[in-house]
């Protein structure tokens, strides 16, 4: 999953430059691993997956 993030983070980052990444990058650490946990959540506790849902 994290691979995902760190493509689209790079992506971003040639298309957009240096400046932009900076603003991104605070913001996009905490929900990539907000969502890395409700992942991991959903894989052990499949209600879990219905209330997320």
């Amino acid at each position: 999953i994290m691979t995902i993030y760190t493509w689209v983070a790079k992506g971003a980052w040639f298309a957009l430059g240096y400046p932009y990444d900076f603003i991104v990058v605070p913001v996009w650490i905490p929900s990539a691993m907000l969502l890395d946990l409700t992942y991991w959540a959903t894989r052990r506790n499949k209600h879990a997956a219905i209330i997320i849902g």
